[in-house]
């Protein structure tokens, strides 16, 4: 970040303490009853209503899934942002080197723009890759190849794209990095070669590093993040958000902390968005968790979307789990409405100071 160092430094605590006042709030602001809509809640959508707060709401999206009615009905009434599930991973455009295929990404994208919705780009630089990248053995090689992919995609997508993940699950559980592909060629640095290419590549998109497994503040992963993001914006770096990706079950459930990690990111002045969302459960149980982590967001200024895994449980990577807002017929979840109440805390009424 530019500018003076000590003006610096009393910016990011001022943001901090702004930060944690907001998530302090979320324990204190009245909560809906979750056993019936909300009134008024029949008129309302998960995508106005976030919108009253200034945030996007989205949903992963299948390009096969678009010429289905009921699919694209509640994608198209309930959702501001679209984030292709597989359709711009490494494997799926550029499956041989040089050649790609944007045509089922594409479609998602036009769909999007037609419907008035925006569109998350996800992701530039991930796994699996493909059989040709086994093939990069030098460090020249291999810069070349991952700054060329992201010349390509990035720039066939210019302007049509408002956040990029960037980088997607980059790191191991240790803290560290995780050592794949192009760590082993390149190190740590291909990450920070990947936002200064996308940068090149689509200057008014937003740069995201997304991950799982960072949304508790006590985890070793979620610090090695913060160091990264710390690090990135002292030396220049082009980082604009954090994507938390959120997938949320008995096993792995929502920290306690959650807010306290969605402040922490932020205090470092980078934005950050929930960009994987699903909570497996149902019932009561389910429509409290979905609340507490979108309120979680809602309270902090620099939360600026959502975006849940699928439209509908009928789809989701993990279906058996019914992690979505909709079950398999479309129907609206009791954890919708719990979606709603969290954002009319910033919407509407009770509107709490840190809004």
């Amino acid at each position: 970040m530019a500018g003076n160092p000590g003006s610096e430094v009393a910016m990011r605590r001022s943001l901090a303490r702004a930060a944690i006042a907001a998530f302090a709030v979320i324990g204190a602001v009245a909560s809906p009853p979750l056993t019936a809509a909300p009134a008024g809640a029949a008129a309302a959508t998960l995508g106005g209503a976030a919108a009253a707060t200034g945030r996007y709401f989205g949903a992963a999206v299948g390009a096969s899934h678009l010429g289905e009615a009921p699919y694209a009905a509640v994608l198209d009434r309930e959702f501001t942002s679209v984030t292709p599930e597989n359709e711009m991973h490494w494997d799926a455009v550029e499956p041989v080197r040089g050649q790609f295929n944007f045509t089922p990404a594409d479609a998602i994208v036009a769909h999007a723009q037609s419907k008035g919705m925006r569109v998350r780009g996800h992701s530039l630089v991930d796994s699996p890759h493909t059989a040709w990248t086994g093939n990069l053995l030098t460090a020249q090689d291999t810069y070349q190849a991952l700054t060329a992919h992201i010349a390509a995609v990035a720039g066939h997508f210019r302007g049509k794209i408002h956040s990029w993940d960037v980088v997607n699950e980059a790191f191991a559980d240790s803290g560290g990095v995780r050592p794949g592909l192009f760590q082993r060629r390149l190190g740590d640095s291909y990450i920070e070669t990947a936002f200064r290419a996308a940068r090149a590549a689509d200057p008014a998109a937003r740069l995201c590093l997304n991950d799982y497994g960072i949304e508790d503040p006590a985890a070793a992963k979620t610090r090695g993040v913060l160091a990264m993001v710390k690090d990135f914006k002292t030396r220049g770096v082009p980082i604009d958000c954090v994507g938390l990706e959120s997938h949320f079950s008995a096993t792995a459930p929502l920290p306690a902390a959650y807010a306290q990690t969605i402040a922490q990111f932020a205090a470092l002045g980078v934005d950050v968005q929930i960009t994987e969302l699903d909570i497996e459960g149902s019932g009561a149980a389910q429509a409290q968790d979905y609340r507490k982590a979108l309120t979680a967001c809602v309270m902090v200024p620099r939360c600026t979307g959502v975006t849940v895994w699928g439209v509908t449980d009928r789809y989701s990577w993990r279906s058996g789990g019914t992690p979505l807002l909709f079950d398999r017929d479309y129907n609206k979840k009791q954890a919708y409405y719990a979606a709603l109440s969290a954002f009319a805390v910033c919407g509407g009424a009770p509107r709490a100071a840190a809004c």
